[in-house]
């Protein structure tokens, strides 16, 4: 018999970003409370490179230095204006990567236009690189080699979402990755792989969607287009995660897949992915230290 608590036959779980968000900063204020113990005292510092007049980047950037000082992580910005040059940028990139008194690297994107961010990134030192964008990050991810490297915090968000949905162990489980992005849907099919996950990899122009999403335990969605994923191409006993961002006119957010689908368990835009992405980032300034210094981190 039913319980008042448990959700209805026909009605779709959500599944939400903030608990799981809230049990990684706990573990990362745990860390930094025991480096702020030792004798001398350790802080990490994190910094951000702009290189742009973006004004989302500049209010990204406010956020990031109000978290760093709650939490007690030095926060330092380096803007070099729209006018910086790729070589100026470059050079910026590798001295933060050879300063020992610095432990952690963010590229702030977009880039101002005439900038090449991907030739930038080669330029951040991999156990520097809390976002887990550059090819070394991505080349170990590739190659299984997790624990040597910093995972990108959506495609991690994502993974960590799936093992909330469907149990620790995703051997043998079927997921449909939509969208081949660099930043989510690439590493993610790595990620997924050194797992145990039979994946299925998709495009916003893969023909006949819903036959090819009907044998799968589990849809990822990132593309960046609103309403892409809908009813008819869904079944009941999926999980859909939806890392997918798009602001309307209106100035709300939505996600790529329309809401409340007839599944099993949805994440929501917002209030799924984007909080875990934010929390992991912070945990991956904790793993980066940790790895500059040899010490084992935690899956």
């Amino acid at each position: 018999m039913q319980t008042s608590s448990e959700p209805a036959a026909s009605e779709t779980a959500a599944l939400l970003g903030k608990p799981l968000a809230d049990r990684v900063m706990r573990g990362v204020r745990a860390d930094l409370k025991a480096w702020a113990q030792l004798d001398p005292p350790f802080e990490p510092q994190l910094v951000s490179v702009l290189a742009s007049d973006d004004e989302a980047s500049q209010v990204y950037v406010q956020s990031k230095a109000k978290r760093a000082k709650k939490l007690g992580v030095a926060f330092r910005v380096v803007d070099l204006g729209a006018g910086a040059t790729q070589e100026a940028l470059e050079q910026t990139l590798r001295e933060l990567s050879a300063d020992p008194a610095v432990h952690g690297i963010v590229l702030e994107l977009p880039l101002d236009a005439g900038l090449d961010a991907d030739a930038a990134l080669l330029h951040i030192a991999a156990r520097k690189d809390i976002e887990g964008l550059s090819p070394a990050n991505l080349a170990l991810i590739a190659a299984g080699r997790e624990p040597e490297a910093l995972l990108p915090p959506t495609p991690r968000s994502v993974r960590f979402l799936l093992r909330q949905a469907l149990g620790d162990d995703l051997r043998g489980l079927r997921v449909a990755v939509i969208g081949p992005g660099r930043t989510v849907g690439r590493p993610l099919l790595f990620m997924l792989n050194n797992k145990g996950v039979t994946v299925t990899l998709c495009n916003e122009h893969t023909r006949d969607l819903a036959a090819v999403l009907a044998a799968q335990d589990a849809v990822v969605i990132a593309v960046g287009k609103a309403g892409l994923l809908r009813p008819e191409q869904v079944q009941p006993g999926h999980v859909v995660i939806d890392a997918g961002i798009n602001v309307q006119e209106s100035g709300d957010m939505v996600g790529d897949a329309l809401p409340e689908l007839p599944v099993r368990a949805q994440t929501p835009v917002p209030g799924g992915v984007g909080p875990l992405t934010s929390a992991l980032m912070y945990q991956n300034l904790v793993r980066g230290v940790k790895l500059q210094r040899g010490e084992p981190v935690d899956d």
